[in-house]
């Protein structure tokens, strides 16, 4: 392996490290607004913060759409598309638009689809540790992931105590990765 190579694996790195983070919080502000979180958190006023320089301007052209917050999702397209570029000119590629946007799609959903599985090992572990404990970020972690666990709770009641819903889930969020995530990332790339 060549020394180019060495530097063009770190900027692959840098570049996938500074946008990954700001998508993530941008992606949260999104996760949390649709599972109408507690905005007066700490945690969420944080992100909020961050988030807001780009989405204040865009919320006065581009306007909510059936109670999704469009800009956050716009950014959220964008932010990967840049992010896909600058990877693929790093790397000596010229990617075509509809490849990054396919691409841009594929990504957005598979950190959707980490996110929600994250939080609920989180949660997971948590109830291990920390059990009945409050923290601001255990409230988020818990209004993040109740909207998927309460319904597999309600089919699957407990075994003994033991909860089951949080594999039942993490199982089917993989199983989207696997089935609807993967085809999708595999088209954008024989676009790009």
């Amino acid at each position: 392996m060549g020394g180019g190579a060495y530097f063009s694996n770190a900027g692959v790195f840098l570049i996938n490290a500074v946008f990954g983070i700001y998508i993530l919080a941008v992606l949260l502000r999104f996760l949390l607004q649709l599972v109408r979180a507690d905005f007066y958190n700490p945690l969420c006023q944080a992100i909020v913060t961050v988030t807001n320089l780009p989405l204040r301007p865009m919320r006065r052209y581009i306007p909510a759409l059936g109670g999704l917050d469009t800009s956050s999702i716009i950014l959220l397209l964008v932010l990967q598309m840049v992010n896909t570029w600058l990877v693929a000119i790093v790397l000596g590629a010229n990617p075509a638009v509809p490849g990054l946007i396919v691409v841009a799609l594929a990504e957005i959903l598979s950190k959707t689809v980490w996110t929600f599985i994250g939080a609920i090992i989180i949660q997971v572990i948590l109830s291990w540790v920390a059990a009945g404990a409050y923290n601001p970020v255990i409230s988020i972690i818990y209004s993040l992931t109740d909207p998927l666990l309460r319904p597999v709770r309600s089919v699957i009641p407990p075994l003994g105590g033991l909860d089951l819903s949080p594999l039942v889930v993490i199982l089917g969020l993989n199983l989207v990765l696997i089935v609807g995530v993967a085809p999708v990332r595999d088209l954008g790339y024989s676009l790009l």
